[in-house]
């Protein structure tokens, strides 16, 4: 008997609001078309903060110890049943969802629309801060080495930001608009460069995060505090609202030029109002966007080119016994915007 092949691991577990522990628990071994992988890095999401803060999110509610994070890269160190598409030892972004396949969403590939999607760290499924997690081998995407773990666990981030330029149709030429500068905002922007916009604005109140938006190559930094957005830009064809908050989506609608696209990322109220009479007279189109879909080639892509800095956006460094104090880093550091937690360390 091999008594140095280890049978359990380590993982972070979310038992109620404010409070995660440590346990160990069994490692996972992969079933039929999936693979195990150690995870090296995972990026701290808004939403992870908002279950540790309130054990929920709109409907998705904590009711039993849960493991948090779902922007994950790792290596796989082993293969279930049939899996011929992957070796043990090959580095990779964990795309943190599961879905059916059959129905009529997966089939026309809207597959984050599947109503049987199981995604990391959404109540029940636990996510990603543990030693070593299983899923499908095709959603553990292979990373060229010129990527770093935390480049690799920020594929996830930028998914969605490549999504939302999607459902925007940015174009070469496109006068683009970017409310809020978090990561997913400030990667937002930087697909729109990547994707030839002629010009991207970033607004927000935080001067902080205005400067990153800037040196990232911004062509237009707005702080929405110092008066009416109106004033401050002229019209854009595509809008990309990222903070959810009210007052960003509000004067957002004043900037939109004729026949402007605007694609809603932030979580906001599902009671907002909008201004119908502008959407009807410029003929606005409005939509929303759920994760994303068939985004993680062109994000690992996109990344490796040079085009999109992931490293930079990487404020701190966490071990698992600090879980804690990476979800409370947005509260305690004024210049945080990605805490990541290395489980295997």
């Amino acid at each position: 008997m091999n008594t140095d092949v280890a049978t359990d691991q380590p993982r972070s577990l979310l038992v109620r609001p404010g409070e995660v522990v440590i346990e160990r628990s069994p490692i996972p071994a992969p079933g039929p078309g999936q693979v195990l992988v150690e995870i090296a890095a995972v990026g701290v999401c808004g939403s992870d903060v908002h279950y540790f803060d309130h054990g929920r999110i709109a409907d998705f509610v904590v009711e039993q110890p849960l493991v948090l994070g779902h922007e994950a890269s790792g290596v796989i160190r082993a293969l279930g049943p049939g899996v011929t598409d992957r070796t043990v030892g090959q580095r990779v972004a964990l795309e943190p969802q599961e879905t059916c396949g059959r129905c009529k969403e997966c089939q026309s590939g809207r597959y984050n629309l599947c109503p049987d999607v199981e995604f990391f760290a959404t109540p029940p499924i636990h996510g990603a801060f543990a030693g070593q997690v299983v899923l499908a081998s095709h959603r553990a995407h292979p990373v060229p080495d010129t990527l770093s773990d935390e480049a690799a666990a920020l594929i996830e981030p930028l998914s969605v930001g490549i999504w939302a330029s999607r459902k925007a149709g940015v174009e070469p030429g496109d006068r683009v608009l970017i409310t809020g500068a978090g990561p997913v905002g400030l990667l937002c922007a930087d697909v729109a460069r990547a994707r030839g916009a002629a010009s991207v604005a970033v607004s927000d109140t935080n001067d902080y995060r205005l400067g990153v938006a800037r040196d990232r190559g911004a062509s237009q930094v707005i702080n929405a505090a110092a008066g009416p957005l109106a004033e401050q830009l002229e019209p854009v064809d595509v809008i990309i609202e990222c903070s959810g908050a009210e007052p960003a989506v509000r004067a957002a609608f004043t900037v939109a030029a004729p026949a402007a696209r605007i694609v809603l990322v932030g979580m906001g109220s599902p009671t907002m109002e909008l201004p119908v009479a502008d959407i009807q007279i410029k003929e606005l189109m409005i939509t929303g966007t759920f994760r994303y879909a068939n985004c993680y080639p062109a994000a690992i892509a996109l990344a490796a080119s040079g085009a999109v800095d992931l490293d930079s956006l990487v404020t701190g460094r966490f071990g698992l016994d600090q879980v804690a104090d990476a979800l409370r880093a947005s509260k305690t550091d004024p210049h945080c915007l990605k805490p990541v937690v290395y489980p295997s360390r």
